[in-house]
């Protein structure tokens, strides 16, 4: 072992930037440089958020002026406004606190919203499995922490200022009010939820955005690297751009109105529960994110000879597509926010089933005419893009719309498939095209299909406009509702991507993202994680970096 020697001789200045000069030379040098900028930086902004959030938390902010403190005394109404006739002289009393009609807790819908958002957090069950069941056995144990890891990250991040960046007022493009939840009034809205059920509900819509973005990831990012994108999509990219279209002054969301952005088109922009805001943006940041780490080791393209790597558990990845399936129940239907429109629910549950039945049909169906198989993965994915694509019309469109959707989605999601295989893209469960492009698609089929028999909603998602119908061009409504969707599907998907580029480029510029070759050889459950999924058993050589020996149907070969 080598001695290690003190000096108290001390270098000049210029002594040192040689010094310096010389170490960057050596690229463990500049990286071990790189890491100590960032630690350091991370200090900074950690000791300044410190010092404007402590006294936040500890003091409090104050309520929105329009917003005074609940309390069951008073209801304001015209006759309690009136002063009694025979009353005797006295000396005035108190007065009463208010309480404003849009303070009043509606217990139905607070509980048909909070049962709805554990369906949707029930989702992340869905999720995990089919993650992992599509990997491979080296990099399941990856999946399972990093899924938790995402959902128990975005909670916290979303208490303190996502809930704030998306859904409080303040100007087109973020909220700046409600941070820790801090003076937020007794209800969401006009739609009598309590705003901590509401916000329930659309943390677990934030931790679906999260997780979706780690399905094209798997199998090659390191785990620092999950820790630090998922900051910044739970954190930023997700409630910020959400904003726009969901927040109660987003400027997708009064788009077309005087005043407000593109005046002249006289349509907002329509995202019934998240077809655009949670899955287009979760597929945007799953290709960004896959196109700067690059493909798996052993990864070989159908164009280069090779194909897929093998899924290791086709049975947890078709039951949690299934799960999936079943959490979609509180995802579409549970966006009226309201148990009292019943014939809006009905209707938006139909919807989403049938959307999801014909794309597995077709997805199925296309596959088999192209390879002579029946393929799980196929049907599966199938399914799940119909649903993807139902999202954003589900409450616009009628039964046959829905079937249209949902068929033209499970053609779109193989096609898709192919073109990240040409362009060799790694997406080793489908993200972007069930999410992205079918996330896209839906937004635009609104445009198409909205049949002119339904209002649109209003500000708050329980006030139907009875004198604005939305209606497609196919029914005769003409190309504005689908110039509206057009324009919001592509500012959000372009703005996500860009943003989530750099983010990306970024991480892996401290070499943070990708995991290192050894680590990758070796297996990520072991490497990361210390342990394998499966210890008891031995695993076959088909979990090796180059995945199972791709066998081509008879019928692909013609």
């Amino acid at each position: 072992m080598a001695r290690i020697t003190c000096t108290t001789e001390k270098l000049t200045y210029p002594q040192k930037l040689s010094r310096l000069r010389e170490r960057m030379k050596d690229p463990e040098w500049r990286r071990y440089g790189l890491l100590m900028a960032a630690g350091k930086s991370l200090g900074i902004v950690a000791i300044l958020a410190m010092v404007i959030l402590i006294p936040m938390l500890l003091n409090g902010t104050p309520a929105h002026a329009d917003t005074p403190a609940p309390t069951p005394a008073v209801v304001a109404t015209a006759d309690a406004a009136a002063p009694a006739a025979a009353a005797p002289a006295a000396a005035p009393a108190p007065a009463a606190p208010v309480v404003l009609a849009k303070d009043i807790i509606n217990p139905l819908n607070t509980m048909w919203t909070l049962i709805a958002a554990f369906l949707v957090f029930a989702m992340q069950v869905g999720f995990v499995m089919l993650e992992a069941g599509f990997c491979r056995s080296r990099e399941t144990v990856n999946v399972l922490v990093e899924c938790v890891f995402d959902t128990a990250l975005c909670g916290i991040l979303f208490w303190a200022w996502g809930y704030a960046f998306m859904f409080s007022e303040g100007n087109g493009f973020i909220g700046y009010h409600w941070f820790f939840l801090k003076g937020v009034p007794a209800t969401y809205g006009t739609t009598g939820v309590a705003l901590l059920a509401h916000w329930i509900f659309q943390f677990a819509f934030a931790d679906t955005c999260s997780t979706i973005t780690s399905g094209a990831m798997i199998g090659r990012t390191d785990f620092i690297g999950d820790i630090l994108y998922s900051f910044c999509v739970s954190g930023f990219i997700y409630p910020i751009i959400g904003h726009w279209a969901w927040g109660p002054d987003g400027f997708l969301a009064t788009m077309g109105s005087a005043g407000k952005f593109l005046p002249g088109l006289g349509m907002n922009f329509h995202d019934f529960a998240g077809s655009t805001v949670v899955h287009t943006i979760g597929g945007a940041v799953a290709l960004a994110g896959a196109i700067v780490l690059g493909p798996r080791l052993g990864r070989k393209f159908k164009r280069d000879g090779g194909g897929p790597m093998t899924p290791h558990d086709l049975t947890i990845a078709v039951c949690g597509g299934l799960l999936l399936w079943f959490g979609w129940y509180g995802f579409n239907p549970g966006s009226t926010l309201s148990a009292m429109d019943f014939e809006g629910i009905g209707r938006v549950s139909a919807n989403t089933t049938l959307a999801a039945c014909a794309a597995a049909l077709t997805a199925v169906f296309y596959i088999y005419f192209r390879t002579g198989k029946w393929d799980p993965g196929s049907i599966t994915n199938g399914f799940l893009a119909g649903l993807v694509a139902i999202t954003a019309p589900c409450y616009w469109v009628s039964p046959f719309g829905s079937v249209m959707i949902g068929g033209i989605a499970g053609v779109l999601v193989i096609l898709a498939v192919d073109v990240l295989e040409y362009l060799r893209i790694d997406d080793p469960i489908g993200a972007v095209p069930v999410h992205m492009v079918n996330g896209i698609w839906g937004t635009i089929s609104l445009g198409l299909f909205a049949s002119g028999q339904f209002s649109a909603i209003g500000s708050d998602p329980i006030s139907p406009d009875l004198a604005n119908k939305l209606t497609g061009l196919f029914y005769g409504g003409g190309s504005q509702v689908l110039k509206a969707q057009l324009i919001g599907s592509a500012i959000v998907t372009i703005a996500t991507f860009s943003v989530s580029m750099a983010v990306m480029y970024a991480i892996d510029a401290f070499g943070l993202l990708r995991l290192s070759k050894v680590g990758e050889l070796d297996g990520m459950d072991i490497h990361e994680h210390g342990i394998s999924a499966y210890p008891e058993y031995v695993i076959s050589a088909l979990a090796a970096p180059a995945g199972a020996p791709i066998t081509v149907p008879p019928a692909a070969k013609k």
